[in-house]
């Protein structure tokens, strides 16, 4: 996968597909999911094209960090104050669908384990 993959959250950046966005800086963009898993389920992405975790570099070692404080942020602005779970699929085998990194924030519920 390269950097220039088109992506369904690339064309939610540039405003190409609507989307219920609830958080924009400008490293990120969170929205909530179409197909919720949870009664809160917000999907958080960088703007920047990393396709899997596992194509990431240490020169995202920051956006890495800023992704996980504001999933913590937009959980607390959600009132998740008994939890929530913080999940990245990585990989066609781990699950993910959409080739650009991203962090669901799911909770508002008692989340099972193992997940799936």
């Amino acid at each position: 996968m390269s950097e220039t993959t088109e992506t369904i959250f690339s064309k939610i950046i540039r405003r190409e597909i609507p989307a219920d966005i609830i958080y924009e800086d400008n490293l990120v963009l969170a929205f909530k999911d179409i197909h919720p898993q949870a009664p809160v389920h917000i999907l958080l992405i960088p703007k920047k094209t990393i396709p899997t975790l596992a194509d990431a570099e240490s020169e995202d070692h920051a956006l890495l960090g800023h992704l996980l404080l504001t999933a913590k942020r937009l959980a607390e602005e959600a009132g998740l104050k008994n939890g929530y779970r913080v999940v990245i699929n990585t990989g066609d085998d781990g699950g993910q669908t959409v080739h650009h990194l991203h962090v669901h924030i799911l909770g508002g519920r008692q989340l099972n384990w193992p997940p799936g």
